[in-house]
């Protein structure tokens, strides 16, 4: 089993702990169409696409767990960090990289580097394009025009 199925399987299992069925699917819906996204992106911009997409399937998984949000990037950092040295998938600068796109993956408006930035641009593809009929959030609405333009969706 490779690494990212391997913590695919960890995710999973996460989730499945989630009483209510609603957020439970819910959260499976949104940690692998961002993964997704991840991938696709770091194909995209020459970034590894393996750890993007465990970035993506790690990135709002203590909100899901907690049934929050507050400051969940930054605890979400923290669980990320606790899960991966536990489960031996990823060596430190690994664990270091992935780490650091998810805890600044809520910060819309900051440029960070390339993984953070990767991280966040997934999340807004997913949010953006998950739900067509919803409005983009504006703190949002920057990212996700340069998206349209990157992908070439003007």
């Amino acid at each position: 089993m490779g690494r990212l199925s391997e913590l695919r399987t960890h995710v999973n299992y996460e989730l499945e702990m989630i009483p209510d069925p609603k957020i439970r699917t819910g959260a499976v819906s949104h940690l692998y169409g961002v993964s997704l996204a991840a991938t696709m992106l770091a194909k995209k911009r020459g970034l590894d696409p393996e750890l993007a997409s465990m970035a993506a399937m790690l990135h709002d998984l203590w909100a899901y767990k907690n049934g929050s949000y507050e400051d969940h990037a930054h605890r979400g950092a923290a669980l990320a960090r606790e899960i991966l040295e536990g489960l031996g998938l990823t060596s430190p600068e690994e664990t270091d990289v992935i780490c650091s796109a998810i805890y600044h993956h809520d910060d819309k408006l900051t440029v960070d580097g390339p993984m953070e930035e990767l991280l966040k641009d997934a999340d807004v593809v997913h949010h953006c394009m998950n739900d067509l009929s919803k409005a983009v959030k504006e703190k949002e609405k920057a990212r996700f025009e340069n998206l349209c333009k990157e992908f070439g969706m003007e």
